[in-house]
């Protein structure tokens, strides 16, 4: 890995080896300078993703995933195993927990003549690199971007702080859907970090919060196009 920043000065790797060697990969490519590490590997343990994610931050690289299909930005670049022909370049920011529903949902989005300018799959564990906050100001900072679209999923509380966030400092329009809306309390739904316990994390706790918050939340995928022309 050194030696090939060293000879090629690349910045971005992409992981796809298997977990036990997930979080040595991370590591090794962030102290060889890269910047932005992509990990599609799934399974790794919770506590080697927090170690490869501090390492990572530590020497100022940025983490996606893990077990996420990656990002592209239609017509310029593209890390991961998205399939790069239902995406086309716009203006609407993707951030997805789910890399099937994102790929579902660009789909409904092309076929209606709104392209992407960049979409990203952060991975549906419990603990990942770059977050919806993050990639919400990201997308807020780019022109680039005209609008958002933000994909959950039950399970945890990002989908709560992604509201409260946008709430104060995105004024670009966002649109919203949670997958799981019909699962019951305590069953895990793919993902490792979409499972319901003691009543928090609910399709419904996390509709609410996003009204609350102005923000539209689509009933169903292909409903998003209809909602941001809105």
């Amino acid at each position: 890995m050194y030696e090939a920043v060293k000879q090629t000065q690349a910045n971005t790797s992409i992981i796809f080896v298997p977990a036990r060697f997930a979080a040595d990969a991370i590591m090794e490519a962030a102290d060889a300078g890269i910047r932005l590490i992509v990990c599609i590997a799934e399974g790794i343990p919770t506590l080697d993703v927090i170690k490869a994610y501090r390492f990572a931050e530590q020497r100022g690289a940025m983490l996606v995933g893990p077990n996420c299909p990656g990002l592209i930005s239609p017509g310029e670049s593209m890390v991961g195993i998205l399939p790069g022909q239902v995406f086309q370049k716009g203006n609407v920011g993707v951030i997805s927990r789910s890399g099937t529903l994102t790929y579902e949902i660009v789909y409904h989005l092309t076929i209606n003549g709104m392209g992407q300018s960049t979409a990203i799959g952060i991975g549906g564990d419990p603990v990942v690199g770059l977050h919806f906050l993050k990639l919400l100001e990201m997308f807020q900072n780019d022109p680039e971007t005209k609008a958002i679209v933000l994909i959950g999923e039950i399970g945890g509380n990002a989908e709560e702080q992604a509201a409260e966030y946008i709430r104060s400092h995105v004024n670009k329009p966002v649109v919203a859907f949670i997958a799981g809306q019909s699962a019951p309390p305590g069953k895990q739904m793919g993902h490792a970090g979409a499972i319901i316990s003691g009543g928090s994390g609910s399709a419904k706790d996390k509709i609410e919060a996003l009204e609350a918050a102005g923000i539209r939340v689509a009933q169903e995928p292909s409903d998003i196009p209809k909602l941001l022309k809105r």
